[in-house]
C-alpha cells in the first residue's frame, strides 16, 4: 500500500530527494546540490501538477542544468569574492562621520567614532578642533584617517 501511495504521489519523493540534497550541500557548500535540490523542488512542482514521470524527470533536469550554469556561477562570485567589501568590522565605518575629541593633526588625535574612541589623524597641515565633525576617509589598523566635512562635501 505505501509503495502504491508512493507512484501516485512523485511529489513526495522529489521532495526528500531535495531534502538530502539540501543535507549534503550544508556540508560542501559548493552551490551544486542546492542547485540540483531546486531541480528536484521543479520535479516535485510538476508532479504536484499532475505531469507524468517522464516530464517530471525532464523538469527536473533542465531547471537543474539551468540552475547549475547559469545561476550558479552568479552565486558563487557573489558569495566567494573574498575582495567585496560586505560592511562589516571596521571597514563598514568608512565614510561615516566622527566627532573630534582631541585635536587631529597628521600625527595625531582622537575621534569619537560609533561610540568608541579610536585614534585619528588628519591632512597634512591641518589641525581639526575639538567639536569638528570629520568624516572618516581611511582606516589603517587601530587608526582613522579623517577629512574635515567642508573639504569633502556633505
Amino acid at each position: 500500500m505505501t509503495m502504491e501511495w508512493l507512484a501516485d504521489n512523485w511529489w513526495v519523493v522529489w521532495l526528500g530527494l531535495a531534502l538530502v540534497l539540501m543535507a549534503v550541500e550544508a556540508a560542501t557548500v559548493d552551490f551544486v546540490f542546492v542547485m540540483l535540490a531546486g531541480g528536484a523542488l521543479a520535479g516535485a512542482a510538476a508532479a504536484g501538477l499532475g505531469a507524468s514521470l517522464p516530464i517530471q524527470v525532464v523538469t527536473a533536469v533542465v531547471t537543474a542544468f539551468a540552475l547549475l550554469f547559469v545561476v550558479r556561477p552568479v552565486v558563487k562570485r557573489r558569495f566567494m569574492d573574498s575582495e567585496t567589501d560586505h560592511g562589516i568590522g571596521s571597514s563598514a565605518l568608512i565614510g561615516r562621520d566622527a566627532w573630534v575629541l582631541e585635536t587631529i593633526t597628521e600625527t595625531d588625535g582622537r575621534v569619537k567614532l560609533a561610540g568608541e574612541v579610536w585614534s585619528a589623524r588628519g591632512p597634512s597641515g591641518a589641525a581639526l578642533q575639538p567639536g569638528t565633525q570629520v568624516r572618516v576617509i581611511e582606516i589603517q589598523g587601530a587608526t582613522v584617517h579623517v577629512a574635515p566635512l567642508d573639504q569633502i562635501g556633505r
